[in-house]
């Protein structure tokens, strides 16, 4: 069966000054970022890498991985807006909808600057293989909060079936204020690994293109795809399995994350 790995890996950070964080070297062999996460997601048997492009990590992307990686074919597809209308692209679910025309099998989607673990990417291997469902994976938020500061994160509320109800983005969430939002360090949370049956994509792009007529004087709204799935599991449009994980999530935000992650993967 067919199953593709699909990375966001449109935009580039204003922190970072146009350097492309996906390929920032961390791994213990000198592996980009993005390379070090293809290692974990190909060990579970996908066959094909599409990767979404903007305009200034295309030709960057190209170079790299051309069309073949270590024997697994690979598609691009891009993620574009108009500087003169936009700020900033339309979001995470304009660029899932990217792939709509190069795509019809079940792929896994995530982020290309986050390492998640090859057990995560089995999982939601083996649910898509095994299910005509969607799936997510959930990690302890507890792990995946920064020792300062807050950050946001969208909680999983579930059925008794351990089906998605809901995913509530929560924001400015710290290690001391857990309790006083009613989360704990064993709350299930969001961090975009999600496994889509291909028929998702028409419906998300429904979506989106309402969602760009309501909102199209709007410079830097953006379209996120956790809200989007969300609301299509509220419709019962579509249905998602959560899993959780114990593995290390790790990703690189700020430009001093870099040395934190060489030093974890050196570790390892």
């Amino acid at each position: 069966m067919n199953i593709a790995i699909v990375y966001m890996a449109a935009g580039l950070s204003s922190r970072f000054r146009g350097k492309i964080k996906q390929l920032a070297k961390v791994g213990p062999q000198g592996e980009s970022l993005i390379e070090y996460s293809l290692k974990q997601a190909l060990s579970a048997g996908f066959n094909k890498i599409i990767f979404i492009v903007g305009d200034k990590t295309e030709k960057k992307f190209k170079e790299i991985f051309r069309d073949n990686y270590q024997g697994t074919p690979v598609l691009y597809a891009y993620q574009k807006f108009n500087p003169e209308l936009r700020d900033k692209p339309w979001g995470s679910s304009d660029a899932i909808c990217s792939i709509k025309k190069i795509i019809n099998c079940p792929f896994v989607v995530c982020n290309g600057d986050d390492i998640y673990g090859k057990q995560a990417f089995k999982i939601l291997f083996n649910h898509l293989k095994e299910n005509n469902t969607c799936a997510i994976i959930g990690y302890k938020l507890g792990k995946v909060l920064p020792e300062q500061g807050e950050v946001n994160r969208g909680i999983f509320k579930t059925n008794s079936d351990q089906t998605i109800k809901s995913i509530t983005e929560e924001f400015n969430i710290s290690k001391d204020n857990l309790k006083s939002k009613n989360l704990t360090e064993e709350s299930l949370c969001n961090m975009n690994l999600v496994g889509f049956q291909p028929k998702v994509l028409e419906l998300l792009n429904k979506r989106l293109i309402k969602f760009k007529e309501k909102h199209q004087g709007d410079r830097k709204i953006e379209c996120l795809l956790p809200e989007e799935i969300s609301k299509l599991i509220q419709e019962k449009k579509i249905s998602m399995k959560l899993y959780s994980t114990n593995e290390q999530w790790i990703g690189i935000t700020n430009p001093e994350d870099e040395n934190k992650v060489k030093e974890i993967l050196n570790k390892n």
